[in-house]
């Protein structure tokens, strides 16, 4: 019976074998953004908003930084794509404790867009030698709502940073490596079009021309030291004045009234 019992199962199992296999595979995660071929590694991060280093989707960033650093990069998003942001920290062995790393992601408003999937603040203890960190992206809209923070055409931020460290490993050097991947051709999968990319102006105002240039002021323009001290004449000024005469007026009576004559 126990004989019989062995062999059904067995042959149940080889059976089943080729059915289970590839339900498997499909379970198995996915890879991350693939480097473009021939792309060329950046090297560089920028510190803020302003000076962020702009890199395309594909290429490699291999930077070495501090704990401590918020390094920027910025790229551009197209209507229907996806991007899947990947991001690695190496740490050197002598930590004293587990740290918090966080990638964020930001459009041309600067306005923080959520992340569908990845790893994007893991915590790492001081035995690790290095965190992973990833961010997916939702699906970049031709146009959306005033009202909404969807992700349209336009430049968008990365940035990397740690949210908590033990303060003697702040400064210790640290390896900083970052990929972007586009899944999409960029069609748009919605009516209607963005009329201007959300990108920002990072050169804000411009220098006047002579043409552009304020004639200068006259002398009679000109105020005099002592105007800015007293406000301008207006109906504050009478009711003040009115309001100061009768106060005296006032007093003067309620003086007469409760003297008393002197003593002989």
């Amino acid at each position: 019976m126990r004989t019989t019992l062995t062999r059904s199962l067995a042959a149940l199992v080889a059976a089943a074998g080729p059915v289970l296999l590839p339900a498997t595979a499909l379970a198995a995660p996915t890879d991350g953004p693939s480097p473009s071929p021939g792309a060329t590694t950046v090297t560089r991060a920028g510190t803020s908003f302003l000076t962020a280093t702009t890199i395309t989707a594909g290429q490699p960033v291999r930077v070495d930084a501090s704990t401590g650093d918020y390094l920027y990069w910025s790229f551009t998003a197209e209507a229907g794509q996806v991007h899947d942001i990947a991001a690695s920290v190496s740490f050197p062995a002598d930590r004293s404790g587990a740290s918090t790393w966080t990638v964020e992601v930001f459009d041309g408003l600067r306005r923080r867009q959520a992340c569908t999937a990845g790893a994007q603040t893991p915590t790492v203890d001081k035995t690790a030698s290095a965190v992973s960190l990833g961010c997916t992206l939702r699906e970049v809209r031709p146009w959306a709502e005033p009202w909404s923070a969807d992700p349209l055409p336009g430049t968008y931020f990365i940035r990397l940073s740690v949210l908590d460290v033990p303060e003697p490993d702040l400064g210790a050097p640290i390896e900083v490596g970052l990929l972007v991947g586009a899944d999409g051709d960029g069609a748009p999968a919605d009516d209607g079009e963005l009329a201007v990319p959300l990108v920002p102006n990072t050169q804000a105002g411009a220098l006047l021309t002579d043409e552009q240039a304020a004639a200068p002021l006259n002398d009679a323009d000109e105020e005099s030291w002592f105007d800015g001290l007293l406000p301008a004449l207006g109906s504050r000024w009478i009711w003040t004045s009115i309001g100061g005469v009768l106060a005296a007026v006032a007093g003067v009576v309620g003086f007469a009234l409760t003297r008393r004559p002197r003593r002989a």
